[in-house]
């Protein structure tokens, strides 16, 4: 749905992410904000009340008044004061392109009074993560028992909605109960910031206005329609909304009115949130009838070079290969297409992903996330946990690691890219090229051994 949820989770997890589409700011957020609580984030100073904002709400602490982690111009602490200052100017100066959007003056002017800024998002905003969660970690907070129970019922609830769904849409219904269940653990977990408080805050103070701006209009579209109600719109600090976490803008593009009643409710009305759920993946590219991927067996002694998402190959093809599932089973669809991720390197399993894998990904670009989905919604239809172990064992690297990981690639020449402490795609692939320098798995896993390894101990 937009692309904060991905620069959280992607800072959290330290996994490649692709294309920044349209992931929505939301969902994991509400537990991912609590792996801020160290780095990036100082604490605020006494004054920090004064600085022209909203008290955020729930009690949760205001700017911090420091400049930004980004090091952007725009995140300067002082910057960040000046913008704020003239929030009332920058709002107002939004109301041809409001007029434009066919908004009424007095619809835009009965949702922009009183608004002011909420700089605690410039905090979280810029956020760098000292500690990260491994990917099994992730997957043992969001696939647990509690909420597989949880996604049953709702399964059970909303049978009719689903039935509909799935007839019009062709997607898996238990895809988009997934989807529910990790973005907002049915509901109970969407985030109490205002989206009007929060898309305004960003349109007008801080690194990425002109995005913001196109969010904090739409915001304004949904409200002048009637869709939502200012109360029903709240959600994370970017602006996303509802159980299954829409953006304003990816409101626009796929919220459907399923039930007739001239709204298009993705909050409170169950048959337009499955429905608009199912539309956004089936625009996405949804294959009907084909599941997300496969866990699979990686033989030792593997070119873990082929491990790359550009690199497509038929199941039948990764078979001759060595590459096989772990209980034994033969491949449903030998011609079925799909990439190798190892998300723990040699250590962990592999799968073989399929397109509904990469349509998951446009919902949310970490393969964490979407690796979570799709297992939920397999665990949802009645399949059993993965079988392979994780390695455990490993520790995440701090922050100070992972910058220090980076520079000593750069050293030895295998990086090129400026050291930022985010293990990325580039850093993966100069990774992939050490170990093979020095004749380990080319897994691209940022472990504490190949650290110890790059110091040359």
């Amino acid at each position: 749905m937009a692309n904060w949820r991905t620069a959280a989770l992607a800072a959290a997890l330290l996994l490649p992410v692709g294309a920044h589409a349209q992931s929505s700011g939301g969902g994991p957020l509400n537990f991912l904000d609590n792996l801020f609580s160290k780095g990036g984030q100082t604490a605020a100073r006494p004054d920090s009340a004064a600085q022209g904002q909203t008290p955020p709400s729930g009690g949760a602490p205001p700017w911090s008044g420091e400049d930004g982690a980004s090091g952007h111009p725009l995140m300067t602490a002082s910057a960040i004061r000046e913008a704020a200052a003239n929030f009332d100017n920058c709002v107002a100066s939004m109301w041809p392109d409001a007029a434009r959007r066919n908004i009424s003056q007095e619809s835009f002017e009965r949702f922009t009074t009183g608004l002011a800024p909420d700089l605690r998002i410039m905090d979280l905003l810029d956020a760098q993560p000292e500690f990260t969660k491994s990917i099994w970690d992730y997957l043992d907070i969001l696939v647990n028992d509690n909420r597989l129970a949880k996604g049953r019922e709702i399964l059970t609830k909303y049978k009719t909605q689903f039935d509909a769904t799935e007839k019009a849409y062709g997607v898996d219904r238990y895809a988009i109960a997934a989807v529910w269940g990790i973005e907002s653990n049915y509901s109970t977990q969407m985030g109490d910031r205002s989206v009007l408080q929060s898309t305004a805050t960003l349109a007008c103070v801080g690194r990425r206005q002109s995005y913001f701006r196109d969010e904090f209009l739409s915001a304004l579209e949904i409200l002048h329609r009637g869709d939502l109600r200012p109360e029903q719109m709240r959600g994370s600090w970017a602006g996303a909304f509802g159980p299954t976490q829409f953006m304003p803008t990816a409101f626009k593009r796929f919220a459907v009115d399923a039930d007739g009643d001239g709204r298009r409710d993705v909050v409170d009305d169950p048959a337009d949130l499955i429905a608009s759920t199912a539309n956004n993946l089936k625009k996405d590219g949804w294959q009907t009838g084909q599941t997300w991927g496969y866990e699979v067996v990686v033989p030792q002694g593997f070119n873990y070079m082929l491990a790359d998402r550009a690199k497509t190959m038929t199941m039948a093809q990764w078979e001759k290969l060595g590459i096989k599932r772990p209980n034994g089973e033969a491949f449903p669809h030998p011609a079925e297409k799909g990439y190798l991720l190892a998300p723990a390197g040699a250590q962990g399993p592999g799968f073989l992903m399929l397109q509904n894998f990469r349509v998951i990904m446009k919902y949310n670009p970490a393969e964490a996330y979407a690796l979570a989905i799709g297992h939920f919604a397999d665990r949802l239809r009645g399949s059993q946990p993965f079988v392979q172990p994780w390695p455990r064992q490993e520790r995440e690297l701090s922050r100070a690691e992972r910058l220090e990981l980076q520079q000593l690639l750069v050293q030895r020449g295998f990086y090129q890219g400026t050291p930022d402490g985010q293990l990325g795609g580039q850093t993966r692939e100069a990774l992939r090229g050490f170990q093979a320098s020095i004749g380990a798995p080319a897994d691209g896993f940022a472990s504490s051994d190949v650290l110890e390894r790059l110091r040359g101990h």
